[in-house]
């Protein structure tokens, strides 16, 4: 959903949610800052966590699968998520938070799997994408992947999250994913953060206005 300022395509935010919102400060959406003011955790290099490796350089992704689970490979940051298929209930509390939570999948018909994710890590170390829409350690995340033919997958992903919306709400709709070749080699895409750290030193903390020398 487009972070553009207009009523439509604002997320139902409860107090707490537009609280936290106000206290990002994303480099993207109407109102962006300047780089080295953000303090979007991505920019140490920070995990993305889920739900926001599905929004943010989701780019080429790799989907394996065998008898008891699926797992997914992100491009960006080469990471990776399970998701149990062997017929479990989410657990009722997921004892230690995790950036990429607790997934569980079922299939609602032959071509829809539905993933439900709980036990993600709280507001102060993830986002749910680059505006800086936040995401709380009560969310519960659903994703539709709906094969639609042979070569193309749509990803629905609905928000649930009491603490930082009044209602679920769709996130992302039906977002295409094309079938590449078997012998397609998906690169490496790292965040560094010495190479981080060297941008802001020579170039992101100039054009911001920062002195690197007094720290931000």
């Amino acid at each position: 959903m487009p972070y553009d300022g207009k009523p439509e395509h604002d997320p139902p935010y409860s107090t707490l949610g537009r609280e936290a919102l106000k206290s990002h400060k994303a480099l993207f959406g109407y109102a962006a800052v300047l780089e080295s003011l953000s303090n979007d955790p991505r920019n140490k290099c920070d995990p993305l966590g889920f739900p926001r490796a599905d929004f943010y350089q989701i780019r080429h992704t790799q989907i394996m699968q065998d008898d008891r689970k699926i797992v997914i490979l992100y491009e960006f940051e080469k990471r990776w998520r399970v998701i149990w298929t062997d017929g479990r209930e989410l657990p009722k509390e997921v004892p230690s938070p995790r950036y990429y939570g607790y997934s569980v999948g079922r299939w609602a018909d032959d071509t829809t799997l539905v993933v439900d994710t709980i036990g993600t890590v709280g507001n102060e170390k993830i986002w749910l994408d680059e505006t800086g829409r936040p995401a709380s350690d009560a969310m519960h995340v659903e994703e539709r992947f709906q094969r639609v033919n042979h070569n193309r997958l749509e990803l629905t992903v609905t928000v649930d999250d009491p603490k930082m919306y009044t209602k679920p709400w769709v996130a992302l709709d039906k977002f295409p994913m094309r079938l590449q070749t078997p012998d397609y080699d998906v690169v490496e895409m790292m965040c560094i953060p010495s190479e981080e750290e060297q941008y802001y030193k020579e170039y992101g903390d100039q054009a911001s206005g920062v002195d690197s020398k007094q720290g931000k």
